[in-house]
């Protein structure tokens, strides 16, 4: 038996009308065309569909008009008696008033001269099945509006990604969430612990959009306290809400809704407040709406947060290394470096730098990095030194996960992790000859791939190396490839060795010294005279790594207020000494003489060629100096640079 079938719908049936309307009320959404069945059900002119709000009754669908106002105490008494009333001979005519029983308070007024009291009960039951089609629509409208927002909250969630700065994240936080759910204002409370209080962002009407509270009081604070939502329907009604900021900004808060906010370890972030609703006040629905956005904004606010101590934090780090890595002196020598270190970074040429060990090769390559476009990207060192073959190929390529025994999570090579940015390979020369090849396929190809993988990987790295080996003989003698050699040589930075510039010496130890006062937290130390005259006489076989490490010991031991030659006593090592050179069993007097000759071929380069500095320095007369040069056997040809 089909519905239509069913006796009770059979035009014969006294009640087939009135199920037939039923049905019809239960299957549509057009709240105007049911109004106009029932009345034509019923055969009255005008029939009302009416909702009670907190402001009173309105009409929210009709058909026909009502003569004067909605008789609001009959609705009142039809609603709380649950019970249909019937009026007769009023300025509508006969009149019947029945309520729905609805959850949303609604009612249904027919009114026309041929309405009898006999049609209570018709009436009474179409205004049920009416109040259940009513909360269905309720539900089903309930249920777009939160898709609509679900969706509208995804929207803006993707765009709270681009932001890097979590000012102005909150304000546009709070304009799209204003605007989403319908309110005047919204604010975002983030909650500082170690200060105990709010700092609420956009604070209109506040200078400089911020407003700082107590997180103890206030609405705000109880929210965030008690890790609960609050709805407030009379805001200066509320013992709780705080006047001042309305009195001082002339704002008037009616109503508002505030969520705490939580991070993904469910600690409260702070607080997110909604103020005065456009239309009426805040309801359970706006409670939902609002923490399922907060979901979105806190994770946004937490990312962009970490994202600000990032690019905070490295561009501290880049200020340091910046800061570090200046290359010290007024040498010739060192003069034409920084100006060819300075043309190079502005290209991606490959360099290759040469010197003693200690001399700065690293401080050079860092320099070329920082000083070029690819400053904001990694510098990457690799000591090649330190690396067999086969580790060598999974530090600078990677591996993938199972690629050998011990490879029990894929790992990501240096020339990945300097995409972009500058990769430093220092001591190239001891790499080994099935590395070399391997080396040399990725520069030319601009591909890695892992070990044990098999996805070519494109790169973009600058590539500098280093070595305090003579990579030329070691082509000649096979030990390294000239391919790679070439390859890598396109450009060559020659450091010299400290002791071929003297007068670098004392900047660099005031450099080194001043620095690690700072970070032993002492006053600034000076050199006296002597301790100057010593420092400038030394060979420094380890060149300005040894300074470094000397001056490091200086700031944290010394004693005194400055630097004397006492404090540097221990520069000469035991294992060391000036006359390791001289060859052994010499006379005293051969030993005495080669030791005044080189003294004095020091000093007259360390005053750059100037005799009398050189003589002033080495506490002679001119004349005498002269003089003590001819009984060495010394011209001044072989002395001045």
């Amino acid at each position: 038996m089909s519905w239509n079938e069913v006796p009770w719908m059979q035009r014969s049936s006294p009640t087939s009308t009135l199920i037939r309307l039923c049905d019809r009320i239960l299957q549509s959404g057009d709240l105007t065309s049911i109004v106009v069945d029932v009345a034509a059900e019923f055969g009255v002119p005008n029939c009302q569909l009416a909702s009670r709000h907190s402001q009173g009754w309105q009409t929210v669908a009709s058909r026909g008009e009502w003569d004067g106002p909605l008789p609001i105490s009959q609705l009142v008494s039809a609603i709380d008696r649950d019970s249909a009333l019937f009026s007769k001979s009023g300025p509508n005519g006969n009149v019947i008033l029945s309520p729905t029983a609805s959850k949303e308070q609604h009612a249904l007024l027919l009114s026309g001269p041929r309405l009898s009291q006999e049609q209570l009960s018709e009436a009474l039951a179409v205004a049920r099945v009416l109040g259940r089609r009513l909360d269905q629509l309720a539900v089903l409208n309930s249920s777009v509006r939160r898709v609509d927002q679900l969706r509208a909250t995804m929207r803006l969630a993707r765009s709270f990604a681009g932001e890097t700065e979590t000012q102005r994240l909150l304000e546009q936080i709070a304009t799209d969430a204003s605007r989403l759910l319908g309110a005047d204002r919204a604010s975002i409370f983030i909650w500082d612990r170690e200060q105990r209080q709010l700092v609420a962002c956009p604070a209109l009407g506040v200078e400089g959009g911020r407003l700082f509270l107590p997180d103890n009081k206030g609405i705000v604070g109880d929210v965030i306290h008690s890790r609960k939502p609050v709805i407030v329907d009379q805001a200066y009604s509320d013992p709780r809400f705080d006047q001042g900021v309305d009195k001082k900004s002339g704002y008037t808060t009616r109503n508002l809704l505030c969520v705490p906010l939580f991070d993904a370890n469910d600690d409260c972030l702070g607080a997110f407040e909604l103020i005065n609703k456009l239309n009426g006040d805040f309801t359970t629905e706006d409670l939902i709406a609002l923490e399922d956005f907060g979901v979105a904004v806190a994770t946004a606010i937490t990312n962009t947060r970490e994202l600000e101590n990032l690019v905070r934090n490295n561009t501290q780090l880049t200020e340091q290394v910046k800061n570090r890595v200046n290359i010290i002196g007024e040498s010739p020598a060192v003069i034409a470096l920084r100006s060819t270190i300075d043309r190079l970074a502005t290209t991606d040429l490959p360099v290759l730098i040469l010197g003693e060990s200690g001399t700065g090769k690293e401080v050079a390559a860092t320099a070329l990095h920082h000083q070029g476009s690819r400053a904001s990207r990694p510098f990457v060192a690799v000591n090649c030194a330190a690396l067999t073959e086969s580790l060598l190929e999974s530090e600078l390529f990677g591996h993938e996960k199972g690629a050998f025994t011990d490879a029990h999570a894929m790992h990501i090579g240096k020339f990945e992790l300097a995409e972009g940015g500058t990769l430093f390979l220092d001591e190239i020369g001891d790499m080994t000859l099935g590395g070399q090849a391997k080396l040399l396929r990725v520069l030319e190809q601009k591909v890695v791939t892992r070990v044990g993988g098999v996805q070519q990987i494109p790169v973009n790295v600058r590539v500098v190396a280093a070595t305090n080996a003579n990579l030329a003989d070691m082509v000649r003698d096979k030990k390294f490839r000239q391919d790679l050699y070439f390859r890598l040589s396109v450009v060559t930075l020659e450091l010299p060795p400290l002791r071929e510039r003297p007068e670098d010496i004392v900047p660099l130890a005031r450099f080194f010294l001043d620095r690690f006062c700072r970070d032993a937290k002492r006053k600034h130390l000076a050199f006296s005279p002597d301790a100057e005259k010593r420092l400038q006489m030394h060979q420094w076989p380890g060149n300005v790594r040894e300074l470094r490490n000397l001056m490091e010991r200086i700031a944290f031991l010394a004693q005194g207020t400055r630097v004397e030659v006492d404090d540097l006593a221990f520069i000469l090592s035991p294992k060391r000494s000036d006359f390791d050179d001289l060859a052994e069993g010499i006379g005293l007097a051969e030993a005495t003489n080669s030791f005044q000759s080189e003294y004095i071929k020091r000093a007259v380069k360390r005053m750059q060629g100037n005799m009398s500095d050189a003589a002033e320095f080495l506490g002679l007369h001119r004349s005498n100096l002269y003089r003590k040069m001819r009984q060495l056997g010394m011209e001044v040809d072989d002395v001045k640079p």
